[in-house]
């Protein structure tokens, strides 16, 4: 008959995969290696978001750490004459909730320093943009998959100076070992929307990385800025990842922050008076006049069309020459509340693209979907006749139908007390005439 024993597991120590100079990532006799580069740059692609900082030094020498022996717990083994079994040990999550809380932190003091809002945006987009919804396998339909962390992919035209973009990430990703590459891209992108001003954006992680260059999706999948057809260009980019024409919209609208460059991307200006002096390495042309503030004047300034310092192109201009994509254009330059709340749900929808996430449903690292919501504060209504905000009154209606009511019909009334509470009026009232 079987013992039963318990043996603690261990993973023994990984060989460094990085040099000096360059990161090497290995699948077997395979490796691929960052592209040394120093500039923060847009590209010929429909997401081109740049900001540009100081010349980076190369990545750091760090081993990698699996991040499936971050929690080691027991195994248990059963033994026999015959030999070992099989071990069956619960593994971790892809990513480590409390690592990716404190990765979080990290990025937000990164951000403040560099000012690298536009490109870190880039790049989570660039990782999830090569999503292609006809095909079901992992990873051969692309998505967020961390595949953009290896040469190969980087060397795509679309991706040019995103290298740059994975050099400020490395440092944390060298700290936060239990995160992936796949969650620290769409993490880093989530984190420069919501602190250039943006809305809270409804993110969830666990995200599984794919292991090796063999695995990144070919050269192409990518929108390009200036196609022969823009809106044609678009809705084929985007609706093979799934994608409607109210979310290309929308998710066109994180133009907002960013530059271009001429010498980069074959796109803009050399130099404006909005970028003259930065922040960060001056130059390159932005798209709005605040290009690090996460707002809806994108729509405006392109409807507009007064600015020549303010970069315009031809995917931008579809967006309000194209009768469907105009629809949406045009509430979004009207109404900030409603561009914040589709771009929210449209961006959340891009990161998760392709992704195969571990545990299934996925990991939620904020005290709540809620967080950030408007709190109640009575004296802010008790005086004068201000509009609750739209938010409040989403809250009321939910709070209110919760307990069987809506605007539209009275709560249901509850019979038995109602009969209760006659009777005992009528019983105090025959008292009284009693007496």
């Amino acid at each position: 008959m079987a013992e039963r024993v318990f043996l603690t597991l261990s993973s023994p120590p990984l060989p460094s995969q990085h040099t000096p100079t360059a990161m090497a990532l290995f699948s077997g006799a395979a490796s691929a290696r960052i592209i040394p580069s120093v500039s923060l740059s847009s590209s010929r692609s429909f997401f081109s978001l740049s900001s540009s900082s100081s010349s980076l030094q190369c990545l750091r020498s760090s081993p990698r750490i699996s991040h499936l022996f971050l929690n080691q717990r027991r195994a248990e083994v059963r033994v026999s004459s015959g030999g070992y079994g099989t071990v069956s040990a619960p593994k971790s999550f892809a990513s480590d909730p409390d690592q990716l809380k404190s990765a979080r932190e990290d990025i937000k003091e990164l951000l403040r320093s560099k000012f690298c809002h536009p490109i870190l945006i880039r790049l989570g987009w660039h990782d999830a943009g090569t999503y292609n919804k006809n095909i079901e396998e992992w990873p051969q339909r692309g998505g967020a998959n961390g595949s953009l962390r290896f040469e190969i992919e980087l060397k795509h035209a679309a991706n040019a100076g995103l290298v740059n973009a994975l050099k400020l990430l490395q440092p944390i990703k060298d700290k936060y070992s239990g995160v992936t590459y796949a969650d620290l891209f769409q993490l880093a992108g989530a984190t420069a929307v919501e602190e250039a001003g943006g809305p809270k954006l409804p993110m969830k992680y666990g995200r599984v990385d794919v292991s090796g260059p063999e695995q990144c999706p070919e050269e192409g999948r990518l929108p390009d800025a200036g196609p022969p057809s823009p809106a044609d260009h678009l809705r084929q980019v985007f609706y093979r990842m799934g994608l409607n024409d109210k979310e290309i919209v929308a998710l066109s609208g994180a133009h907002t922050l960013g530059r271009a460059r001429p010498d980069r991307s074959g796109w803009g200006k050399p130099e404006t008076k909005y970028t003259k002096d930065g922040p960060g390495a001056p130059g390159g042309q932005s798209w709005t006049v605040q290009w690090l503030k996460f707002d809806n004047s994108y729509f405006k300034d392109i409807k507009e069309k007064k600015d020549e310092d303010l970069l315009i192109l031809p995917t931008d201009a579809a967006l309000f020459e194209d009768p469907s994509f105009k629809v949406y254009a045009e509430k979004y330059a009207e109404d900030q509340e409603t561009f914040f709340k589709d771009y929210a749900e449209a961006h959340a929808k891009l990161s998760n693209l392709g992704a195969k996430f571990d545990p299934p449903e996925g990991i939620v690292i904020d005290e709540s979907p809620n967080a950030g919501a408007e709190k109640f504060v009575a004296a802010k209504y008790s005086t004068g006749k201000r509009e609750l905000s739209e938010a409040m009154k989403q809250k009321i209606r939910a709070e209110y139908e919760a307990v069987g009511g809506s605007p539209d019909k009275p709560l249901q009334s509850n019979y038995f007390l109602n009969i209760m509470i006659i009777i005992a009026v009528l019983a105090l009232l025959t008292s009284l005439l009693g007496n």
